[in-house]
């Protein structure tokens, strides 16, 4: 009897509580778009949590999609306020992979002196313009890898928690409500702020931020059945007269225009029962990434203040089975059976398949998979890499769709150095280079490049993949050169040579993963030289050379113009033969060493180069050259001459003003530098004894490229300052 007492007690106590719950509203949460003023949304969904409210629905747009589609698909909020403080909000919101993940022929790219900024062209000559200053290929891994558990979840009321994304069609106009879709996609159509965002093309639609139609989702969450809505509005204030400054400025307020229109629509529909939130954000600005955890306690403050009307919507057992699931870490890495690519590039499948290291048969490993995609974009063929995981049964397939680059794989740079030594004579050098990408499946490219001012180049080199990986290449080239060479005797200069050289050759080599290079090769060259300033009566030199190479590349620097970390390591053994055609035998060696060390916003550069001439040969020809800014200072640019040279040299800078979080930061510099280096020939006529050297320079990394402004001295009693768009150091 006691048995059947308790028993009827239980049931009883069930259908109460089913009762109560029945009794309890539909809550939805309708989280508005803001940039990332939308971090104030996890301090909303805290205080939330804490008071028992327990969410039915969720409609958000832009950042309120990102932060509510994580939310409804299972994260937890410590798991949220972890991310948002630990995401490199500039790399996400950019396109470049960081460096040590590009391939190394593309960090070769960097050394051509030339400036970051490139023009694309396509196949038939064209210029390509893309339809956005980001194209979000970093946005969207970090998406996907951030909601790969969701990848067989094509209906969004069949998430933990049911979940609407807000879009506009940027050619109609219309608004596109999501509840359904491949998730990461939706999410990152939902947030493309127009002209900042490339579209994104779905179902036949080219979408951008749901925020110019809908920025506060209100009426999505009725669609939803929802009883009460708690709306969170962080949309952007406008901005004073005086605030209005500059064209971006005015650019931000049109859109916020826009925004805050359909904002105040929404916010006039709110009824007696429904509950607004609006966290005190004046102070922050769309782009203030950095303050993460200040946004996010704003939003959490704010909540709490209504914890009297909360509580009314405390749910009586807030425990959700579905919603602790689809939280479990191993749920969002599933065990891959398969892999397969999907490509309308110019490179073969095996090309990119190559590239994907992930082990069929074993979880997803999101991080080798995050640098593999990187890797892989930054072969400079895609537009986009992507990836997804398809559930079918038992198997799980990971997808990499590779979308060829739509605005041409052909790139034109540019670059500029000038200097003046204060005394009346200048140097400059104007280069540019062009690259053919794509000429056959195996990724062969076409380089070329010309600089015309006091060191003329022009060199021209095809380089064939000779595996899918170009772990093996093949790169005869072509090339012609013309500089001026001081010859100096008893420390004194006594001419200056123009000295001109043709040439071509072969190399083959072997690429060590994304750092390295090794190459072997065999070249013959031609010339002549001058007299250009001094004694006409000085004898005129033609030569011919012919030699054996072997050169060796090392770099791992995370910014070629202002480092931060890494080192960059080159050596060069050069064997020259009559047998090969040269005039006389001799052998050339040149090792560089720059190490990179960091603290905060302090940089050092510890290194040098050191070149040596190891038997008698003819001094024009065989001589290496320093001078210019950070290469002996003071000097003018490449006028010390030597067949022997060694330098050392320790480089400071420190960032001088704060970072931003998108792509567009271009932070200045300040720095010094301490040089001692020294020059001479092997017949000891010339030997300039060791020059002590210093300088100091500011360094803005513009759009175009870093600009380096230099005054450096000597105690040789040089000075000079030099202009410098393009290499830094």
């Amino acid at each position: 009897m006691t048995r059947l007492l308790l028993a009827l007690f239980f049931v009883l106590f069930s259908i109460s509580l089913q009762a109560v719950e029945s009794a309890r509203p539909k809550v939805g949460l309708v989280l508005s778009g803001g940039a990332a003023r939308g971090l104030a949304h996890i301090g909303v969904l805290k205080a939330l949590e804490e008071q028992g409210v327990k969410i039915d629905a969720i409609a958000g747009t832009s950042m309120g999609a990102v932060i509510g589609g994580l939310y409804a698909s299972g994260y937890k909020i410590d798991e949220l306020e972890k991310l948002a403080l630990a995401i490199d909000w500039q790399q996400a919101l950019s396109d470049s992979p960081p460096r040590k993940d590009i391939p190394f022929r593309r960090k070769q790219d960097d050394y051509d002196f030339l400036v970051k900024q490139r023009l694309s062209f396509r196949d038939d000559g064209s210029l390509g313009l893309p339809l956005g200053v980001i194209q979000g290929q970093n946005l969207a891994l970090m998406l996907e890898s951030l909601l790969a558990h969701t990848s067989d979840t094509r209906d969004f009321d069949k998430l933990p928690i049911p979940f609407r994304a807000v879009a506009t069609d940027i050619a109609s106009g219309e608004k596109v409500v999501f509840s359904s879709g491949h998730l990461p996609r939706v999410i990152r159509a939902s947030m493309s702020i127009p002209a900042v965002f490339a579209p994104v093309e779905l179902d036949g639609r080219l979408l951008v931020d749901g925020g110019m139609v809908d920025n506060i989702p209100l009426d999505v969450a009725r669609e939803m059945g929802v009883d009460v809505a708690i709306v969170v509005d962080i949309g952007t204030p406008l901005q004073s007269r005086k605030q209005l400054a500059t064209v971006v400025d005015v650019l931000n307020q049109s859109i916020t225009l826009m925004t805050r229109r359909n904002s105040e629509e929404q916010l006039a529909a709110l009824s007696g029962d429904d509950i607004l939130i609006q966290p005190p954000l004046a102070s922050f600005g769309v782009t203030d990434f950095g303050r993460a955890k200040e946004m996010i306690d704003a939003g959490y403050r704010a909540t709490r203040i209504l914890d009297t009307r909360l509580g009314a919507l405390r749910a009586v057992d807030s425990n959700d089975t579905q919603l602790s699931d689809a939280r479990s870490p191993n749920q969002r890495t599933p065990v891959i059976t398969a892999i397969k690519v999907e490509n309308d590039s110019k490179v073969s499948d095996d090309v990119i398949r190559y590239y994907i290291r992930q082990p069929v048969g074993e979880r997803l490993d999101m991080g080798r998979l995050q640098t593999d995609m990187g890797t892989l974009y930054g072969l400079d063929y895609f537009e986009r890499v992507q990836y997804r995981v398809v559930h079918k049964g038992p198997d799980n397939t990971l997808v990499i769709n590779a979308r060829g680059r739509r605005s041409g794989t052909d790139y034109l740079r540019l670059g500029l150095n000038l200097s003046d030594d204060l005394r009346g004579d200048s140097a400059f050098n104007l280069g540019a280079s062009y690259r053919v990408n794509g000429i056959n499946k195996l990724g062969g490219e076409w380089l070329s490049r010309v600089q015309i001012g006091d060191q003329q180049e022009l060199y021209s080199e095809f380089y064939q993949p000779l595996d899918t990986g170009s772990r093996f290449f093949v790169a005869p080239y072509l090339k012609a050169q013309a500089q001026n060479v001081e010859a100096t005797l008893d420390n004194d200069p006594i001419a200056e040579y123009r000295l001109e050289r043709y040439g071509f050759g072969l190399n083959l080599g072997r690429q060590i993963a994304n750092n390295g290079e090794l190459r072997f090769g065999v070249g013959q060259a031609w010339g002549r030289a001058d007299v250009r300033i001094g004694d006409a009566d000085l004898p005129s030199l033609s030569f011919s050379e012919g030699f054996l190479e072997a050169k060796y590349s090392f770099d791992t620097l995370d910014n070629v113009y202002f480092p931060h970390d890494g080192e960059d390591i080159g050596l060069t053994v050069r064997q020259y033969e009559p047998g090969l055609g040269s005039d006389q035998r001799y052998r050339q060696w040149e090792f560089k060493l720059d190490k990179v060390l960091s603290h905060g916003p302090n940089t050092w550069v510890l290194g040098g180069l050191y070149g040596r001439t190891l038997d008698d040969a003819e001094v024009v020809t065989s001589s290496f050259l320093l001078g210019g800014a950070r290469q002996l200072s003071g000097f003018r640019q490449d006028s010390v001459s030597g067949q022997n040279i060694n330098l050392m040299r320790a480089i400071y800078y420190r960032r001088l003003t704060p970072r931003s979080y998108l792509p567009l930061d271009f932070p200045l510099y300040g720095g010094a530098s301490l040089e001692r280096g020294r020059a001479w020939n092997n017949d000891n006529e010339f030997d300039s004894g060791y020059i002590n050297a210093a300088s100091v320079f500011l360094g803005f990394d513009t759009p175009l490229g870093p600009l380096n402004f230099t005054y450096g001295i000597n105690d040789a009693n040089e000075k000079a300052v030099y202009l410098n768009l393009g290499q830094s150091f």
